[in-house]
């Protein structure tokens, strides 16, 4: 990892990234106590709340062809920018709520450009797949360890200092990131001309075999995270008190962290690719571990196991902008992006469905860890396969 850190261009889009997702947490933080304490309405915080996360999912799509159209460096720091600007209006004190509300919908789009750019931008700093993947190993720690800064944190500042001042904090570090990206990285020309049409790496992708295959692999993820939206009755169904129900929600991305420090460090690029399909059913595995109903202690270490083996998701990641053209990797990482989310909030649905028609957090639980099994063995087979052939090809030529 010291080696890809020790990369200036690299460096600067890492911290970037960094802030951003700190930065994400606490306006989601900010904007939901800010609704709540104005209209005493547990539903309006949550609509408030969702409301963070669609911009995501639309603006992934479409918004994220600008990473190929533009120069990834100006579409970096002009979405800082923009965010700064917006994010800057909100901590404006008085703000009603509506306004409130459109203008966290305005810096989430602004945003949705930035992490297909990031994504691409890396693969064209570093062009070694062995370092690479080690930047990437290097983006899913931090990203995961900022996010739970960041809710931590955010609501300790938010409260402590107001929303206003944790807003115009954020907005500062947007303004600081954009800024330092215009200075550090370096200038490079657009990647695409547009010759391929706005949704062109769409329909390259939906080609491209091994890649819809590694699609499928990210998804299993809407599996493995169905127990985060169960946490609380999952909490109550163990006997657990409810001070457990952080502890539940922390033990998957601590899980994950340790999970991709430790493939970092000790197994190399080449084995994860080659078992990458296996490595995609183990989280989902570990689920089957609620079949026993298990105690707090059994649960937290089922979880945590299942966010370790989850880091397999930054190989299928990293993959798969590897194998889209240079010209294609803004759109094609903002549909690799939009599909996990969906998929994530697909499982998350599907699983208090089941949860609340069974009467059981734990036997939905299950369910999806059965479900991950049985999906993702066909979907290895298809991997090992198309490894298998691909290293037939090599050794012909």
């Amino acid at each position: 990892m010291r080696s890809a850190l020790a990369n200036g261009e690299f460096r600067t889009v890492w911290l970037a990234e960094a802030q951003s997702t700190v930065g994400d947490q606490l306006t989601t933080v900010a904007l939901a106590l800010m609704v709540y304490h104005r209209t005493g309405s547990a539903l309006l915080s949550a609509t408030a709340y969702a409301l963070t996360f669609l911009p995501a999912l639309a603006g992934g799509l479409g918004l994220a062809q600008l990473a190929d159209r533009y120069p990834r460096r100006t579409v970096l720091a002009a979405s800082a920018a923009v965010q700064a600007v917006f994010v800057g209006v909100m901590a404006v004190p008085g703000m009603p709520l509506v306004p409130l509300c459109v203008l966290v919908v305005l810096a989430r789009l602004a945003g949705a450009p930035s992490n297909a750019a990031q994504n691409a931008l890396t693969r064209e700093i570093f062009d070694d797949d062995e370092l690479y993947l080690r930047s990437q190993d290097i983006r899913g720690i931090t990203t995961n360890t900022a996010m739970l800064l960041g809710l931590a944190c955010g609501g300790f500042l938010v409260t402590a200092a107001g929303p206003s001042v944790a807003l115009a904090i954020d907005a500062a570090t947007f303004a600081i990131s954009a800024l330092a990206l215009y200075r550090w990285v370096a200038t490079r020309p657009a990647a695409d001309n547009g010759d391929g049409g706005w949704f062109g790496a769409i329909r390259w992708v939906s080609g491209q075999r091994r890649l819809r295959v590694l699609l499928g692999l990210s998804w299993l993820v809407g599996l493995a995270v169905i127990p985060e939206g169960l946490v609380a009755p999952l909490a109550r169904e163990i006997g657990a008190p409810d001070q457990a129900v952080g502890w539940l929600l922390a033990a998957d991305p601590l899980g994950f962290v340790i999970g991709v420090f430790l493939m970092s460090r000790y197994v190399s690029a080449e084995t994860r690719k080659r078992a990458l399909g296996v490595l995609a059913i183990v989280p989902t595995a570990f689920l089957l571990v609620f079949a026993v109903q298990p105690d707090l202690v059994l649960s937290l270490v089922a979880l945590a196991a299942a966010g370790a083996a989850g880091a397999y998701i930054v190989t299928v990641g990293a993959s798969f902008i590897t194998w889209v053209p240079n010209e294609l990797r803004g759109g094609a990482g903002g549909l690799y992006r939009t599909g996990l989310r969906v998929a994530q909030g697909v499982g998350v649905a599907l699983g208090g469905a089941v949860a609340q028609w069974l009467g059981s957090a734990t036997t939905a639980i299950t369910i999806a860890g059965a479900a991950g099994v049985v999906l993702g063995i066909p979907l290895a087979v298809c991997w090992t396969r198309l490894q298998r052939r691909a290293a037939e090809t090599a050794g012909a030529l």
